[in-house]
């Protein structure tokens, strides 16, 4: 098989890259390790940045999170028995966060490539990578365990594959700098079949840990528990779940947690992970596979889809002018936003989360940050300006330019 660019993952990233490059005449196929039923049925958090949000509608792939997701102007930090909304939408001049889950924005982009004709391989074993530093990498896999070697040579390869990929450890030792952080917690996370408990995101910093409350839709809720990372989901029976999200989530004042039948359950580590450089020959490293953020800023998925949009475009004027020079410098736009990603990620997650090793002095400064961030509109500021997502940057002569209004314009 010959394409343009072969896409390992068809995840956020893939999808989207496929997508936008179709929209750009560029032709690639898409290699997918698992089904497609296993693919729009794994129940993941989505959370979408107005960016995100934007570019689904300008491509074309937003009709039904529009009609479907949930809209939310603030959200609401609560410590001390106390609530706090913090106004995303004031603070940001308009912006917003939306509630769409990510195999909904994953079901949304396979039926969009798919309509057109578009490749993807499902069920795809054994992928690897080779030659990606000559002008024609190739990626080889088999249908199943008993097919056939087949190959897919290229012109350039986007690794969206996850942190657990082939796609990464292409990239040589010497050349590839990882940085990671484990966090000493993790997040239990339940679905439960139960009418909303409030209108928008409660992120609760409490003694006992911290407690997000969350949405998927008007019958189903999706709420988090901070636990030991290695703690097992057996010593969590449904009575004990409720009994302390409710102790966690509790103020001073009329506000009651609605219940509900408990449908899925389990607990995630969390960590915090950057490889740099996201490239290397013929190779564009994008979404999981270069980076990994904790869940508390909900950065991922949005992370994924910069990465893509900065690609698309950089392969866009390659096709159209020849001229290499956004694909030379893929990895420093990425990572700038990256970086700035993973501030924010571990910052939300160092003021919400409690420390297992934190003294009391620390606990008294964990306030502090929340008291400060929900009474001074400039901190607040800067948390909403985060929250809601920061553009996409480059240095483009000495003048600076965001890929908002560029790439895609209506």
């Amino acid at each position: 098989m010959r394409t343009q660019v072969g896409i390992i993952g068809a995840g956020p990233a893939g999808l989207m890259l496929s997508h936008l490059l179709h929209l750009q005449g560029i032709d690639s196929i898409i290699l997918e390790k698992r089904s497609r039923e296993e693919i729009e049925g794994t129940i993941r958090a989505g959370l979408l940045e107005q960016g995100t949000v934007d570019l689904m509608k300008k491509t074309g792939v937003g009709e039904r999170l529009m009609r479907e997701g949930h809209f939310h102007e603030g959200i609401e930090l609560r410590f001390n028995g106390q609530s706090h909304r913090v106004n995303l939408h004031d603070l940001t001049g308009g912006k917003k966060v939306t509630v769409y889950a990510q195999h909904e924005v994953i079901k949304d982009l396979v039926a969009a490539r798919l309509n057109v004709g578009g490749k993807i391989i499902f069920n795809a074993q054994e992928v690897s990578l080779h030659d990606i530093e000559t002008t024609e990498p190739k990626i080889q896999f088999h249908y199943d365990k008993d097919s056939e070697l087949q190959e897919i040579s290229c012109d350039y390869i986007a690794g969206c594959d996850g942190f657990h990929g082939p796609s990464r450890p292409s990239i040589p030792n010497s050349i590839r700098k990882e940085y990671q952080k484990i966090y000493p917690f993790g997040w239990l996370g339940i679905l439960t079949e139960a009418p909303p408990s409030a209108p928008e995101l409660i992120y609760a910093n409490h003694e006992r840990g911290f407690t997000l409350l969350s949405t998927r839709s008007p019958e189903v809720q999706r709420l988090y528990l901070q636990v030991n990372p290695n703690d097992d989901i057996t010593n969590w029976p449904d009575d004990r779940i409720w009994k302390e999200l409710h102790a966690r989530l509790e103020i001073n004042g009329e506000w009651k947690l609605t219940e509900g039948p408990i449908i899925q359950k389990n607990i995630v580590p969390m960590r915090s992970f950057v490889c740099d450089p996201m490239q290397y020959g013929r190779l564009f490293l994008a979404g999981d596979a270069a980076h990994i953020v904790p869940p508390t800023g909900a950065k991922g998925l949005n992370l994924a889809i910069a990465d893509v949009q900065v690609l698309a475009r950089a392969l866009d004027t390659y096709y159209a002018t020849g001229n290499e020079e956004l694909l030379k410098r893929y990895s420093t736009i990425c990572l700038r936003r990256v970086w700035k990603a993973e501030r924010f990620s571990w910052s939300m997650t160092a003021m919400l989360h409690r420390h297992p090793d934190h003294t009391p002095f620390e606990q008294q400064i964990q306030l502090a940050e929340l008291d400060y961030v929900t009474s001074s509109r400039a901190a607040a500021t800067t948390l909403a300006e985060n929250y809601v997502g920061l553009p996409i940057e480059w240095q483009a002569g000495e003048k600076e330019e965001t890929i908002a209004g560029f790439l895609y314009n209506e």
